[in-house]
Protein backbone atom coordinates (compact mmCIF):
# COMPACT_ATOMS: atom_id res chain seq x y z
CA UNK A 1 0.00 0.00 0.00
CA UNK A 2 1.21 3.26 -1.08
CA UNK A 3 2.02 5.37 1.84
CA UNK A 4 0.19 8.74 2.18
CA UNK A 5 2.26 11.45 1.99
CA UNK A 6 2.33 13.91 5.18
CA UNK A 7 2.25 17.52 4.16
CA UNK A 8 4.88 19.44 5.16
CA UNK A 9 5.34 23.18 7.31
CA UNK A 10 7.67 25.14 5.36
CA UNK A 11 8.87 28.79 6.39
CA UNK A 12 9.91 31.05 4.32
CA UNK A 13 12.12 34.35 5.65
CA UNK A 14 14.44 36.99 4.83
CA UNK A 15 16.05 40.50 5.75
CA UNK A 16 13.57 43.63 4.82
CA UNK A 17 14.18 43.92 0.76
CA UNK A 18 15.43 40.61 -0.02
CA UNK A 19 12.32 39.59 -1.87
CA UNK A 20 9.87 37.02 0.21
CA UNK A 21 6.97 38.42 -1.55
CA UNK A 22 8.52 37.90 -5.27
CA UNK A 23 9.92 34.51 -3.99
CA UNK A 24 6.20 33.36 -2.59
CA UNK A 25 4.07 34.60 -6.07
CA UNK A 26 6.66 32.18 -7.74
CA UNK A 27 5.55 29.12 -5.42
CA UNK A 28 1.71 30.30 -5.67
CA UNK A 29 2.43 29.68 -9.34
CA UNK A 30 3.27 25.67 -8.47
CA UNK A 31 -0.35 25.58 -6.47
CA UNK A 32 1.73 25.62 -2.86
CA UNK A 33 -0.92 27.13 -0.53
CA UNK A 34 1.36 30.54 1.15
CA UNK A 35 0.03 31.68 4.59
CA UNK A 36 1.07 35.86 5.05
CA UNK A 37 1.86 35.92 8.46
CA UNK A 38 2.89 39.31 8.89
CA UNK A 39 -0.29 40.14 6.59
CA UNK A 40 -2.53 38.44 8.78
CA UNK A 41 -1.12 39.98 12.00
CA UNK A 42 -2.35 43.16 10.62
CA UNK A 43 -5.86 41.59 9.92
CA UNK A 44 -6.26 40.05 13.18
CA UNK A 45 -5.14 43.40 15.12
CA UNK A 46 -8.15 44.76 13.46
CA UNK A 47 -10.57 41.72 13.45
CA UNK A 48 -10.16 39.33 17.00
CA UNK A 49 -12.13 40.65 19.87
CA UNK A 50 -9.18 39.30 22.17
CA UNK A 51 -6.46 40.90 20.73
CA UNK A 52 -7.79 43.89 20.07
CA UNK A 53 -8.68 43.66 23.97
CA UNK A 54 -5.20 43.04 24.65
CA UNK A 55 -4.19 45.78 22.13
CA UNK A 56 -6.03 48.46 24.16
CA UNK A 57 -5.18 47.11 27.26
CA UNK A 58 -1.42 47.67 26.86
CA UNK A 59 -1.53 51.22 24.97
CA UNK A 60 -4.88 52.42 25.74
CA UNK A 61 -8.42 53.21 24.13
CA UNK A 62 -6.16 55.89 21.40
CA UNK A 63 -4.84 52.48 19.93
CA UNK A 64 -8.15 52.40 17.63
CA UNK A 65 -9.81 54.86 15.81
CA UNK A 66 -13.85 55.51 16.82
CA UNK A 67 -14.19 53.46 13.45
CA UNK A 68 -12.48 50.34 15.01
CA UNK A 69 -9.12 50.91 12.77
CA UNK A 70 -5.86 50.20 14.39
CA UNK A 71 -4.26 53.65 14.82
CA UNK A 72 -0.22 52.70 13.52
CA UNK A 73 0.91 55.79 14.58
CA UNK A 74 -0.26 55.96 18.17
CA UNK A 75 1.23 52.50 18.62
CA UNK A 76 4.81 52.80 16.56
CA UNK A 77 5.32 56.27 18.78
CA UNK A 78 5.33 53.78 21.83
CA UNK A 79 7.30 51.32 20.80
CA UNK A 80 9.59 52.63 19.15
CA UNK A 81 11.12 54.54 23.02
CA UNK A 82 9.90 51.55 24.44
CA UNK A 83 11.42 47.89 23.62
CA UNK A 84 9.14 46.12 26.31
CA UNK A 85 6.28 47.51 25.28
CA UNK A 86 7.40 46.04 21.67
CA UNK A 87 7.84 42.93 23.51
CA UNK A 88 4.39 43.10 25.05
CA UNK A 89 2.82 43.69 21.84
CA UNK A 90 4.73 40.63 20.13
CA UNK A 91 3.13 38.46 23.14
CA UNK A 92 -0.25 39.34 22.24
CA UNK A 93 0.16 39.30 18.08
CA UNK A 94 2.44 35.90 18.16
CA UNK A 95 0.06 33.66 19.89
CA UNK A 96 -2.64 34.75 17.97
CA UNK A 97 -1.12 34.39 14.68
CA UNK A 98 0.48 30.80 15.86
CA UNK A 99 -3.29 29.91 16.21
CA UNK A 100 -4.86 31.24 12.92
CA UNK A 101 -1.65 29.73 11.15
CA UNK A 102 -2.02 26.32 12.50
CA UNK A 103 -6.15 26.73 11.92
CA UNK A 104 -5.22 27.21 8.73
CA UNK A 105 -2.51 24.79 7.96
CA UNK A 106 -4.81 21.86 8.55
CA UNK A 107 -7.24 23.56 6.50
CA UNK A 108 -5.03 22.44 3.63
CA UNK A 109 -5.05 19.01 1.74
CA UNK A 110 -4.03 17.38 -1.06
CA UNK A 111 -0.03 19.66 -1.53
CA UNK A 112 2.96 18.03 -0.63
CA UNK A 113 3.67 21.14 1.48
CA UNK A 114 2.44 24.78 2.85
CA UNK A 115 4.69 27.90 3.03
CA UNK A 116 4.26 30.51 5.99
CA UNK A 117 5.82 33.39 5.04
CA UNK A 118 7.23 36.00 8.01
CA UNK A 119 9.79 38.29 8.73
CA UNK A 120 10.69 37.33 12.46
CA UNK A 121 10.81 33.04 11.69
CA UNK A 122 13.79 32.50 13.83
CA UNK A 123 13.80 35.88 16.06
CA UNK A 124 10.40 34.61 17.41
CA UNK A 125 11.39 30.69 17.61
CA UNK A 126 8.76 29.65 14.98
CA UNK A 127 11.17 27.55 13.41
CA UNK A 128 10.90 25.17 15.80
CA UNK A 129 7.22 24.38 14.91
CA UNK A 130 8.30 23.91 10.98
CA UNK A 131 10.13 21.25 9.06
CA UNK A 132 12.14 23.28 6.88
CA UNK A 133 13.27 27.14 6.40
CA UNK A 134 13.87 28.80 3.45
CA UNK A 135 15.76 32.15 3.50
CA UNK A 136 15.62 34.43 0.87
CA UNK A 137 19.01 36.79 0.74
CA UNK A 138 20.12 39.65 -1.60
CA UNK A 139 22.87 42.17 -1.20
CA UNK A 140 22.55 44.69 1.35
CA UNK A 141 22.41 47.81 -1.31
CA UNK A 142 19.76 45.95 -3.77
CA UNK A 143 17.70 45.33 -0.91
CA UNK A 144 17.81 49.50 0.63
CA UNK A 145 17.55 50.10 -2.80
CA UNK A 146 14.45 48.12 -3.40
CA UNK A 147 12.87 49.44 0.00
CA UNK A 148 13.75 53.01 -0.64
CA UNK A 149 11.89 53.05 -4.15
CA UNK A 150 8.95 50.97 -2.67
CA UNK A 151 8.37 52.80 0.12
CA UNK A 152 9.73 56.09 -0.47
CA UNK A 153 11.95 56.42 2.05
CA UNK A 154 15.39 57.77 2.73
CA UNK A 155 18.30 55.53 2.92
CA UNK A 156 18.63 56.30 7.26
CA UNK A 157 15.11 54.49 7.33
CA UNK A 158 16.26 51.60 5.53
CA UNK A 159 19.78 51.67 7.15
CA UNK A 160 17.81 51.57 10.80
CA UNK A 161 14.96 48.94 9.81
CA UNK A 162 18.04 46.76 8.75
CA UNK A 163 20.53 47.94 11.74
CA UNK A 164 17.22 46.37 13.91
CA UNK A 165 16.75 42.75 12.31
CA UNK A 166 18.43 40.07 12.85
CA UNK A 167 21.94 39.81 10.50
CA UNK A 168 20.64 38.19 6.69
CA UNK A 169 24.11 35.90 7.47
CA UNK A 170 23.00 34.76 10.62
CA UNK A 171 19.70 33.18 8.50
CA UNK A 172 21.45 31.75 5.96
CA UNK A 173 23.33 29.86 8.61
CA UNK A 174 20.25 28.57 9.83
CA UNK A 175 18.38 28.01 6.79
CA UNK A 176 17.59 24.76 5.37
CA UNK A 177 17.36 26.49 2.04
CA UNK A 178 18.89 29.25 0.40
CA UNK A 179 17.53 31.38 -3.04
CA UNK A 180 19.51 34.31 -3.73
CA UNK A 181 17.35 37.59 -5.08
CA UNK A 182 20.49 39.50 -6.56
CA UNK A 183 18.67 40.33 -9.51
CA UNK A 184 21.34 38.34 -11.17
CA UNK A 185 20.55 35.01 -10.86
CA UNK A 186 17.67 33.34 -11.95
CA UNK A 187 14.64 32.41 -9.25
CA UNK A 188 12.46 30.12 -11.09
CA UNK A 189 15.21 27.16 -11.20
CA UNK A 190 16.18 27.82 -7.62
CA UNK A 191 12.54 27.73 -6.56
CA UNK A 192 12.02 24.56 -8.57
CA UNK A 193 14.76 22.98 -7.46
CA UNK A 194 13.46 23.48 -3.94
CA UNK A 195 10.05 22.30 -4.97
CA UNK A 196 11.28 19.57 -6.51
CA UNK A 197 12.73 18.18 -3.38
CA UNK A 198 10.37 19.18 -0.82
CA UNK A 199 7.80 17.01 -2.63
CA UNK A 200 10.23 14.12 -2.48
CA UNK A 201 10.94 15.02 1.22
CA UNK A 202 7.00 14.67 1.77
CA UNK A 203 6.69 11.41 1.18
CA UNK A 204 9.33 10.12 3.53
CA UNK A 205 7.61 9.23 6.59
Amino acid sequence: MESKPRILKVGITGGIGSGKTTVCNIFETLNVPVYYADERAKWLMSNDPELIQGIKELFGDAAYDPDGHLNRNHISGIVFHDPEKLEQLNALVHPAVAKDGSAWNQAQSGVPYTLREAALIYEAGIDKHLDYVIVVTAPVETRIQRVMNRDGVPREAVEARIARQMPEAEKVQLADFVIVNDGEQALVPQVLAIHRRLQEESFKN
